[in-house]
């Protein structure tokens, strides 16, 4: 395979530049290289912007905090900034090895746009926003608009993933991530929940749930959500809900798992969603 070059723009607006001649992103690589290498991509040049400064905020608003792209998976769950952010830290906490959480970036994340992507799960269930920049201007996109399939997104040629914003949830949910691999360290989900419970008096009030690794991207289950509300917290007022969130599944089989398989596991990690939800009440 022949060397691909690198340039190392000063800032923003050279990036741009280079992303309008051709050139692709890269700032940790944990994923570009990947599929350099297996000869899915193919770029003419790389632009390297991890060390941008503009991609590199990470400031706090009333409403939620702005991350920028280029920020690592290991700084944002050191910043403070994400202490009131307890499922993103959650599911951050399980990506990969700690080398891969000091180089792999939130933005590299969002765009590679996987459905076993941990950190995707924390977004849907804060209903991020995802900010792109070009040299026309920039835009915002909900996170579920953004991403539009398996490793595909709404991002357009000579685009790049400036920031992400994180709304801060109202009030104090209760915040669980749990997911299913072939192995106990590295693994990638063969399905994965996440969940924001919001609750009084021992039954829910509202709920979030965005589950990894059985649909084309993660899947909010809207009917199971809504079904949740006004439940106690206890696995056996759940156990109905099993089949409907399983139903609500679309996955594949591939060496990691069966689709049948991972529609079982989805059903199954709801009840323990409701097990740990019970400890923590």
């Amino acid at each position: 395979m022949r060397p691909i070059p690198v340039v190392k723009p000063k800032d923003l607006a050279e990036t741009l530049r280079y992303l309008e001649e051709g050139g692709k992103p890269i700032a940790g690589g944990t994923d570009i290289l990947v599929a350099i290498r297996k000869g899915l991509e193919k770029p003419p040049f790389l632009v390297y912007i991890g060390e941008l400064s503009e991609l590199r905020v990470l400031e706090e608003k009333e409403e939620g905090i702005e991350v920028g792209a280029a920020l690592t998976h290991l700084e944002l769950l050191s910043h403070r900034g994400t202490e009131r952010l307890p499922i993103l830290r959650q599911a951050l906490r399980t990506i990969g090895s700690p080398a891969i959480r000091a180089t792999g970036t939130i933005g590299g994340n969002v765009v590679t746009a996987s459905p076993a992507g941990d950190s995707l799960v924390a977004l849907y269930l804060l209903e991020a926003q995802v900010r792109l920049v070009s040299q026309a201007g920039e835009r915002m996109l909900p996170i579920h608009e953004f991403i539009t399939g398996p490793r595909k997104t709404a991002l357009k040629s000579g685009e790049i993933v400036r920031s992400i914003f994180l709304p801060y949830p109202e009030g104090e949910p209760l915040s669980f991530f749990r997911k299913v691999g072939r192995r106990r360290a590295l693994v990638i989900a063969v399905a994965s929940l996440g969940a924001l419970v919001w609750s009084k008096n021992g039954r829910v009030e509202k709920a979030r749930l965005a589950l990894g690794s059985v649909a084309p991207t993660i899947l909010r289950p809207r009917e199971v959500e809504e079904a949740l509300v006004g439940r106690p917290v206890s696995p056996e007022a759940w156990e109905d809900l099993v089949p409907v969130l399983s139903a609500a599944t679309n996955p594949i089989s591939d060496l990691r798992a069966s689709a049948e398989y991972r529609r079982k596991v989805a059903g199954r990690l709801l009840l323990a969603l409701a097990q740990t939800l019970q400890t923590m009440a």
